[in-house]
């Protein structure tokens, strides 16, 4: 079961929203709803679930409706239909007590301008949420004291807001939806005030929280940089309408429109893309034990000049090179074990293209790609990393789309 799942989501603006939402689905355009009627359509029949633990960014531009929907999910602004699910039970069918037991406890919202109490203390900020709840001072202080060490300000308690920088202020922010522990962060374009510099700090600092934490997160930006940076997945709004949802991978490699496609023309693709993204599987592997003549046999099949070898379980104990296969047969050794070479260049399947860069550019061999117990996944050539960097199907960098 997903954590949050949303189904057939319509959100109307306007005094007769139920009848303008059927003119919408008779055929109705936005542009029509708007001038004919008076009418605006913030969300357009969106469908999509979430699961435990992962950052789902939801982007668009200045009125594609990825702040509205946020909205739509803590029923800040009540959906015209559709239905939102958390754990299973229908938010949209709650009692106001039990919308509120909700917001309270299972989920949190993070705010673009940091919308804190400037007569509290950051202190008295923080454990707002868990005053609400009727949490006794103590507990709340210490929990508050708590948050405020995890962000970094732990020394700042005592101090009123406009005594804060805008990316202090922001931590305080949230620290004050960590208090509560809920199961979901909503954050609406948290980080989009902030100075460039800061908002990097931000991310990283989000990205840290979330290896610890693991919460549901729902994160709206306009900014796809910080999208792909930050999302396991990621949902392009369009006229309140999902145009694409896919890993970030998914979107800038294969954009399903000219508009995402635009979108993902001047993205920086080393950033994005992972070893896993360019790696291959290696044309021919040998086992340790294996003799030497067998080692040259694949070789000269596939036309190589070396080979990898690997152990028990597909784990990779090195590569060998055919001279050296060459002189073993000569001294009619039966196995490898002497002249396999272990100083070879070895990556994770989640390094960026960046980071691979300076390795495949010295790289004798190519770059073995292996998980934490050394199993071999892959390989990467040198020209797979410098492919990986041009756009699908266009060496001009211009991106093609699916249709």
């Amino acid at each position: 079961m997903s954590k949050i799942e949303v189904r057939n989501l319509f959100k109307i603006f306007g005094p007769e929203s139920g009848k303008a939402m059927e003119k919408l689905k008779a055929g109705m355009t936005k542009d029509d709803l708007l001038q004919k009627f008076g009418h605006t359509v913030g969300i357009d029949d969106v469908s999509f679930e979430v699961e435990q633990g992962e950052i789902f960014v939801v982007m668009g531009l200045s009125g594609s409706g990825k702040s509205t929907l946020v909205r739509c999910l803590n029923r800040l602004i009540e959906p015209t239909a559709g239905e939102v699910f958390i754990d299973g039970e229908v938010v949209t069918g709650l009692s106001p007590d039990k919308l509120r037991a909700v917001r309270q406890k299972k989920m949190a919202m993070v705010f673009q301008r940091f919308a804190l109490f400037p007569h509290r203390t950051i202190l008295q900020n923080v454990a707002y949420g868990l005053e609400i709840q009727g949490v006794n001072k103590q507990t709340r202080e210490e929990k508050a004291m708590e948050m405020l060490s995890t962000v970094g300000l732990k020394d700042w308690g005592a101090v009123y807001p406009d005594q804060l920088s805008g990316g202090m202020q922001q931590r305080v922010g949230l620290a004050r939806a960590l208090a509560v522990d809920p199961d979901i962060l909503l954050m609406d374009e948290p980080f989009s005030a902030l100075d460039p510099l800061i908002r990097k700090e931000m991310q990283e600092e989000l990205m840290e929280l979330q290896s610890n934490m693991q919460k549901t997160i729902i994160f709206i930006t306009h900014d796809l940089d910080e999208a792909l940076k930050l999302g396991d997945r990621i949902a392009i709004m369009k006229d309140g309408q999902i145009v694409q949802l896919g890993t970030p991978e998914e979107i800038l490699t294969n954009p399903s429109t000219e508009y995402v496609a635009n979108f993902v023309t001047d993205v920086d693709r080393s950033r994005v893309l992972k070893a896993e993204n360019v790696m291959i599987r290696p044309r021919a592997l040998v086992k340790a034990s294996d003799g030497p003549r067998l080692a040259l046999r694949k070789m000269k099949e596939e036309e190589l000049s070396s080979i990898f070898v690997v152990g028990e379980g597909r784990t990779l104990r090195g590569i060998v090179f055919v001279d050296r296969a060459l002189e073993a047969v000569e001294k009619k050794e039966k196995d490898l074990k002497n002249i396999i070479d272990e100083d070879i260049p070895v990556t994770s399947p989640d390094v960026t293209l960046l980071d691979l860069i300076p390795m495949a550019v010295t790289a004798r061999v190519p770059i073995a790609v292996t998980d934490d117990k050394r199993k071999l996944l892959g390989i990467i050539v040198r020209v797979s990393v410098l492919a990986g960097l041009i756009a699908k199907g266009d060496e001009n960098n211009d991106v093609s789309y699916t249709d």
